[in-house]
């Protein structure tokens, strides 16, 4: 496939610099940019692509697995504001 595009000066400056960096033909610079925007745009994260129903159902799925309900409850203690502060100064 061929395909023609009008870049500005700057543009096409900056791309033939990064493939002489590369050690690369421009067309093949420009060949392993789009692969590689199209490999990144499928491995996305799911907080990349999720809707606010999505992350609701799968925070609901969290809350709600059996993990959950077999870890135990932090104490008083180990929440409080003097126990947090009391290890972050023990830390230093």
């Amino acid at each position: 496939m061929t395909i023609q595009l009008q870049l500005k000066p700057e543009i096409e400056a900056r791309i033939i610099a990064q493939a002489t960096k590369q050690g690369l033909s421009v067309e093949a610079y420009l060949e392993s940019l789009i692969e590689d925007s199209l490999t990144n745009q499928e491995e996305q994260s799911f907080s990349q692509v999720a809707t606010q129903e999505e992350w609701e159902t799968a925070l609901t799925n969290l809350i709600n697995s059996p993990a959950f309900a077999l870890a135990p409850p932090l104490s008083d203690a180990a929440i409080s504001r003097d126990g947090i502060y009391t290890r972050e100064d023990e830390m230093l």
